[in-house]
């Protein structure tokens, strides 16, 4: 039924089925978004699950051949989540942190790999580029639902400190992680395994990833004296423009943007320290986002995960699924315990840590989708089915575990005495009264309390907002001028 409404719109226009799929991709994962808002579950799983049902393998609201047309959109998305990983890469941030969060992540991080690489390929036996890749993603995290939930519990202290520090700078580790990994497997594919070429193949993959990261910089700096002082929306317009151009420049040479990317906005943060432009981009980004996670939704194939994976092993999918689900919560959680160990963290933030990073989406999705691309065939449909169902479980499990983590170190708590403490004695040592306990501290959590005489915006709205407001100022000068010149 509908393939032939597609067909009869297709053969009245080219155009419409396309518009129509986006905007059935729009609609229904905002929808879907009202479901899983009841059910306290992040915006990210509503849109894979949207994928999932209106994709080929459940209702096929979605022809097929639209969907493999839209594999742009994996490029645009994860330009913008690249370049808004690069504003955490302050140096001035960095020095502030010192070493000691650096070895955190660093440890959390390739522990996880390193585990996953280890069973997948001894233990398992699956073969080494599928390894390689899966274990270079499982070191990515989604911070979305971890800083979701300290904005909902109002934890503050050392660990939320360390914590804040970890994911921002986990999502650089990731995308270096897998660029590295990405050139070993599609080397390891080319050379044959034979020894002599290989590490001429792996070589110069690398040698052209770090002259994408040198290139980036250079869009980076080329950024800054484009936008000048140029009104909100053409700043925006300029600042697009140059992540496409430089996602098409990747296409051309068939390497992946997004280390040279997250270098474009890590070098514009640290030469400018403009931080709007990040909050207009990522207020301009949610469309596109949600597009790119219904997109991969759209891919999941569930008869996938029940079968054998003939071309990366004789393991079911689905088995190296449940370990890979497994063995990454274990290298994140000893990974964060050995570096807090290391760094001297009190025992709070070094035994409750690794539980606030299990959560995984945004990043691991888009590098999924990318290394699915990349490596091609049922080895890149197997990494990103993985991936997928993995990420849905984890963003059921993560946020009760980082509430759970949060709790456990003391960061927040449900008791009004923690809340707000305050002396059960007068000035002359005397106990006071319960009543005089409770008025005192429901005061001192009022004082606390902000007030608000307008719905409160977030940052990005608010950047949105104040350039939008500065636009239209700029108009009205602009017609002002051109009354007083006609008279």
């Amino acid at each position: 039924m509908l393939d032939e409404t597609y067909a009869k719109l297709a053969s009245s226009s080219q155009v419409a089925p396309i518009i129509i799929s986006i905007a059935l991709m729009l609609f229904l994962g905002f929808a879907m978004t009202r479901v899983t808002k009841r059910l306290r579950l992040p915006n990210v799983t509503a849109y894979i699950v949207t994928g999932i049902l209106i994709g080929p393998y459940c209702l096929n609201l979605i022809p097929e051949k639209i969907i493999d047309g839209m594999d742009f959109i994996s490029d645009i998305a994860l330009a913008f989540i690249a370049f808004s990983v690069g504003e955490f890469f302050r140096l001035s941030t960095l020095k502030k942190s010192g070493m000691g969060v650096i070895l955190i992540t660093l440890l959390e991080a390739c522990m996880a790999s390193v585990l996953i690489f280890i069973v997948c390929y001894w233990v398992l036996g699956v073969n080494l580029p599928f390894s390689i890749v899966l274990a270079a993603l499982a070191s990515a995290t989604a911070p979305a639902s971890t800083m979701m939930t300290i904005r909902q519990t109002h934890a503050q202290g050392d660990f939320v400190d360390t914590l804040l520090q970890v994911v921002a700078l986990d999502d650089v580790v990731s995308l270096v992680a897998y660029s590295i990994a990405i050139s070993v497997a599609i080397s390891s594919m080319g050379a044959g395994g034979e020894s002599r070429n290989m590490l001429l193949e792996i070589g110069k993959p690398l040698a052209i990833n770090l002259g994408v990261l040198g290139l980036g910089g250079v869009f980076g700096v080329l950024l800054k004296l484009l936008l000048g002082k140029r009104s909100a929306d053409n700043r925006l317009i300029v600042s697009i423009a140059l992540l496409f151009a430089f996602c098409g420049v990747c296409a051309m040479l068939d390497v992946s943007p997004l280390l040279g990317c997250m270098s474009m906005g890590m070098v514009y943060i640290n030469i400018t320290d403009d931080s709007n432009l990040f909050r207009q981009l990522n207020y301009f980004s949610p469309p596109i986002l949600l597009l790119f996670f219904v997109h991969s939704g759209l891919g999941f194939r569930l008869d996938a995960l029940v079968g054998t994976s003939g071309s990366i092993g004789s393991v079911p999918l689905i088995a190296i699924g449940v370990v890979y689900f497994l063995v990454r919560i274990l290298g994140k959680y000893l990974g964060a315990y050995l570096g807090c160990l290391i760094a001297k963290k009190p025992a709070q933030v070094r035994d409750y840590l690794g539980l606030a990073l299990i959560p995984q989406a945004g990043v691991a999705i888009g590098l999924a989708a990318l290394g699915a691309r990349t490596l091609g065939g049922e080895t890149g449909e197997h990494l990103e089915t993985i991936i997928l169902a993995s990420s849905v479980l984890y963003e059921l499990v993560g946020p009760a575990c980082a509430k759970l983590s949060l709790y456990l170190s003391g960061s927040y708590s449900n008791k009004i005495e923690d809340l707000a403490p305050v002396s059960e004695t007068d000035a002359e040592n005397q106990p006071r009264s319960e009543a005089e306990i409770l008025i005192e501290r429901i005061q001192r959590i009022q004082k606390e309390l902000p007030v608000h005489s307008e719905p409160e915006m977030s940052e990005e709205e608010e950047a949105f907002t104040q350039a939008a407001l500065e636009q239209s100022e700029y108009y009205h000068s602009m017609n002002r001028r051109r009354l007083l010149n006609r008279r």
